[in-house]
């Protein structure tokens, strides 16, 4: 019942006309795959090739962007909210001229920590654009937004700044090459650290409006299922079908990034940060639309855009997209969430 309710709710907001007040004039967004628009794309693709192929992209734009989905992604939706046009990645607009009306600097694969991080423990990565190279390019993409501190000032408190969902992957690498729960818990606050840092840097460049997005449940999703599937019946929650271990890892995350905020708002009183409830709005089903084989769909020697896997005829029918990233209809139910209220302490527009 709960799922058919959650499916339901998709196909009631995949209807919803967007009717808002024009509260921003433009956004910022720093992140990984799940708000990507086109960076990890436009710098080769080299560690998922797969993203240059349909049916990535199929549902609305009917061809590939870099977006790891069938369509729009959470963050679309916001700017669509908001009367503004999708965000152009950094990398298509790097040289100019100036985009006045929002810039998207995530990157698929994209870590909190650097990638130095990494490395020094031999962990391999998909990109070393992290969280503060992408502050980086922000650095240098303001050059061409505003010259002054005032007219800084003035430009960016009418923006709304997207700090992720940063995390994830800083996990997610280390757990693939084999570290042990234990090692993972102990890099959160490192992890959490780094994203409090970024939006400490954001508030000092000017940013007021700031969303911080938690973790999505990863315990729930069919590449952490079919990979670390468990014989033993008690390390899946009864209610949800998701292994516990990895859910809880990532509600610690989600707890520990919540109190280093609360911290933020008492240092920084006249900014307002928003707090995005991922993790809370999962409603369950587990398999992946596209995807081959075993009981998620998934199979981690073919992905999705790969000759042998295939696609479910109706992606709005379904959470998961390819394993690990969501369906254009769940970004869309979040999105909602995130805007009117429900997934956002406090709501965007109240």
């Amino acid at each position: 019942m709960k799922i058919l309710v959650f499916f339901l709710l998709c196909c009631l907001f995949s209807k919803f006309v967007w009717s808002s007040p024009r509260r921003y004039t433009a956004i910022f967004n720093f992140g990984n795959s799940l708000s990507d628009t086109g960076n990890f794309l436009l710098s080769g693709a080299l560690a998922y090739p797969e993203i240059k192929n349909l049916p990535y992209g199929e549902t609305f734009f009917h061809h590939t962007t870099g977006r790891f989905s069938n369509g729009r992604l959470i963050i679309d939706f916001i700017a669509e909210a908001f009367g503004l046009p999708y965000l152009p990645p950094y990398l298509a607009v790097a040289k100019g001229p100036p985009v006045r009306t929002g810039v998207n600097f995530a990157v698929a694969g994209a870590t909190a920590l650097d990638s130095s991080f990494f490395y020094a423990q031999n962990i391999g990565l998909w990109t070393n654009d992290s969280l503060s190279v992408q502050l980086g390019w922000f650095q240098n993409f303001m050059k061409f937004l505003c010259t002054t501190r005032q007219e800084c000032d003035d430009y960016f408190k009418k923006s709304l700044f997207l700090a992720g969902e940063m995390g994830g992957n800083d996990y997610l690498f280390p757990l693939f090459s084999g570290q042990t729960m234990k090692q993972l818990r102990a890099m959160v606050p490192q992890v959490v650290g780094a994203v409090a840092r970024a939006i400490r840097i954001l508030i000092e460049e000017g940013a007021v409006d700031l969303l911080v997005p938690g973790q999505f449940p990863i315990g729930c999703s069919p590449t952490i299922l079919t990979l670390y599937h468990s014989p033993n019946k008690s390390a899946y929650d009864p209610r949800t079908g998701c292994l516990k271990a990895y859910d809880a890892l990532f509600e610690y995350h989600d707890n520990y990034l919540k109190q280093e905020l609360q911290k933020l708002r008492e240092e920084y009183p006249l900014a307002r940060i928003m707090y995005a409830d991922y993790y809370g709005f999962y409603g369950g089903a587990l398999k992946a639309c596209c995807g081959e084989s075993g009981p998620y769909h998934y199979n981690a020697s073919v992905s999705c855009g790969e000759p042998g896997s295939t696609v479910c005829k109706d992606p709005s029918a379904f959470v998961n997209w390819d394993g690990i990233h969501l369906t254009e209809s769940t970004y869309h139910h979040v999105a909602k969430g995130l805007i009117y209220g429900g997934f956002t302490s406090p709501p965007l527009l109240s």
